[in-house]
Order: structure tokens, then C-alpha cells, then sequence
């Protein structure tokens, strides 16, 4: 049996967040975590196919992650924290 690894690092502002939003997708084949002044993803397997697909999507959720923690953190730079949905709502808001 043939034994797949590797690693993938991403520069980011906001390393912590990042992979704080990457940790529901850590699974038995990537595990990520943060470095200084970015992410680490550490990718170990044995089916290829397995693999290309696991690292697809977590080049997707990579970058909807440094997209909703760059605009989080704008938001909290701006002052503008609230939502304007109440916390532990369902996420709608009533017309």
C-alpha cells in the first residue's frame, strides 16, 4: 500500500482565525493548525483520489475562510460588530 503525504502553507493576517474556521474539517486526512504569520495543513493518506478530492475542498474552505475572517476583522475595526441579527436567533429576521 502506497502511504500519500504533504503539507500546504498559506500566508495569512489572521492565521488563528483562519484555522480556527478550517478545524470542523479536520479529518482523519488533513489536519490544519496555525504557524507564524500563517496556516498549516499536514495531508496524509492512502487513495489518491481520496486525497485530490479532500485538498479540493480544502482549497475551497481555505478561502471562505480568510474571506469571513478579513471581513470580521474589518467589521470590528470599523465599529460596526453587530449584525443586526440577536444572538442565539435562528438567523432571520422578522418583516
Amino acid at each position: 500500500m502506497i502511504r500519500i503525504e504533504g503539507t500546504i502553507e498559506t500566508p495569512h493576517s489572521l492565521p488563528g482565525c483562519v484555522a480556527a474556521a478550517l478545524e470542523p474539517d479536520n479529518l482523519t486526512l488533513i489536519r490544519t493548525f496555525p504557524i507564524e504569520g500563517g496556516v498549516r495543513a499536514e495531508i496524509d493518506g492512502t487513495r489518491l483520489r481520496s486525497i485530490i478530492a479532500s485538498v479540493d475542498d480544502y482549497l475551497m474552505n481555505l478561502a471562505i475562510a480568510e474571506d469571513v475572517c478579513t471581513a470580521a476583522s474589518m467589521r470590528r475595526q470599523s465599529g460596526s460588530g453587530s449584525s443586526g441579527v440577536k444572538s442565539g436567533s435562528n438567523g432571520l429576521k422578522n418583516r
